[in-house]
C-alpha cells in the first residue's frame, strides 16, 4: 500500500512500512533494475532456468533463474518485462520513502539479505517470526474456516508418520496436478493430511476430490478445506510439511522444526523454496515440476531424511533463541518501540 505512506507523510504523519514477505525476495524486487539492465530479467521463454543469477547482492553462489519470482520471466516471445513485475519493483522502491521498513524474520534466517537491504532504507527492523513471539494462542489468520477434527485424527497417528499438504489461500491447481499429487502422495506410503480447498482445483467439484483422495488413500488419507496449520505443525504425528512456500507457511514450519518439501506457486514463493533447500537446509525445493514420481521420492526423502530433521530443529532452536528475552528479535523489537517513542518527542 505504497499511497498510504504518501498520504500519512503528508499528513505529516510518521510512515512505517511493514512487509509481510521475505526480506530475500524484498531484496531480489530491489534487485530487479538491475538485472534488467544487465539483460538477465525478463527470462527469455525456453531458457535454461539452472543458469546462475549473478546480480543479486549476496546470493551469487546460489540463486538461479528458477529461483526469482515466476514475474521475472517472459510468458511469450513477444512480451517485455510483466506489468506485474514493474509494480512489484516500483512498491519495493517506495519503501525508501518510509521513516523505517519492518519485516516478519530474523537475524538467523536472512543476516545477509537485511545488510543488503538496509544501505537502501532508512531503518530496517527484523522482529520475526511474529507468530512465535508470544506464548498465548494466537488468532487465525485466514478468512477459511479451521476444520479442528484432524487433529483428533492426528492423535490417532504414530509420531512423525503424517505429511502435512497445504498449498496455502491462493494456490490453484490443475486437475492434471492434483492427480500427480495424488499419486504421489499416496505412492509414498505415508499416511497424509491435505488441506483442499473448494476453490483449489479449478471448476472440480471438492467433494468428488475429496472422495478420489479417500478412495486413492485407503484409509490413510485425510482432506479438509482448512486446518489450524500452527496446531498441525506442533503435532507430533507430523512428519513433514508439504507448502507453497508462503513466507507464514515457511516460518511456521521453520519454527516448529518439520522438513519441508516446497512447490512455489508465485510471489516470494519462489526465492523462500531456494532458501529451504539450499540455505537453510531444511528441506527440499521441487519447483517446477509436479510428476507423481519427484512427488513420491521428495515426500519419502523429507519423511526419512535424518540430516534434514537434524537441520530443521538446529533451525527452529536458533529462531526460538532470535524471539526470546536477548535474542536479536526481541532487541530489534524493543528498538522499534523507542524509535516510534521518539516521534511522540518531536
Amino acid at each position: 500500500m505504497p499511497l498510504a505512506i504518501d498520504v500519512a507523510e503528508e499528513l505529516g504523519v510518521p510512515a512505517l512500512a511493514f512487509r509481510t514477505a521475505s526480506a530475500c525476495s524484498f531484496l531480489a524486487y530491489l534487485s530487479v533494475p538491475r538485472l534488467v539492465e544487465l539483460g538477465e530479467v525478463p527470462i527469455p521463454v525456453g531458457a535454461d532456468l539452472d543458469e546462475p543469477v549473478r546480480s543479486v547482492p549476496g546470493m551469487e553462489d546460489f540463486l538461479r533463474r528458477r529461483d526469482l519470482p515466476n514475474s521475472c520471466r517472459r510468458r511469450a516471445e513477444t512480451d517485455d518485462v510483466d506489468p506485474l513485475l514493474q509494480i512489484l519493483v516500483g512498491y519495493t522502491a517506495h519503501s525508501r520513502k518510509a521513516r523505517a521498513l519492518i519485516f516478519n524474520s530474523a537475524a538467523s534466517l536472512e543476516r545477509s539479505a537485511l545488510a543488503h537491504i538496509a544501505p537502501h532504507m532508512r531503518d530496517v527492523f527484523a522482529i520475526g517470526p511474529l507468530h512465535a513471539v508470544s506464548a498465548a494462542p494466537a488468532p487465525a489468520t485466514s478468512l477459511w474456516r479451521e476444520d479442528d477434527g484432524c487433529m483428533a485424527w492426528l492423535d490417532g497417528q504414530a509420531d512423525r508418520s503424517v505429511v502435512y499438504v497445504s498449498l496455502g489461500s491462493l494456490t490453484v491447481i490443475s486437475l492434471e496436478q492434483f492427480t500427480e499429487f495424488l499419486s504421489g502422495l499416496v505412492g509414498s506410503g505415508y499416511a497424509f493430511l491435505w488441506v483442499l480447498r473448494p476453490d483449489m482445483v479449478g471448476a472440480s467439484q471438492s467433494a468428488v476430490l475429496q472422495e478420489a483422495v479417500g478412495a486413492a488413500g485407503n484409509g490413510k488419507a485425510r482432506v479438509v478445506d482448512w486446518a489450524p496449520q500452527r496446531d498441525v505443525l506442533r503435532h507430533r504425528a507430523v512428519g513433514c510439511f508439504l507448502t507453497h512456500a508462503g513466507w507464514n507457511s515457511t516460518l511456521e514450519g521453520i519454527t516448529e522444526g518439520v522438513p519441508l518439501v516446497c512447490w512455489p506457486f508465485f510471489a516470494d514463493q519462489h526465492m523462500n523454496s531456494r532458501f529451504v533447500g539450499a540455505v537453510w537446509g531444511t528441506g527440499l525445493d521441487m519447483k517446477d515440476v509436479c510428476e507423481r514420481a519427484v512427488v513420491e521420492g521428495m515426500v519419502r526423502q523429507a519423511m526419512e531424511s535424518g540430516q534434514l530433521r537434524m537441520s530443521a530443529q538446529a533451525l527452529s532452536q536458533e529462531v526460538r533463541r532470535d524471539v526470546a528475552e536477548g535474542g536479536s528479535s526481541a532487541t530489534e523489537f524493543k528498538r522499534l518501540v523507542s524509535f516510534i517513542k521518539e516521534f511522540g518527542k518531536n
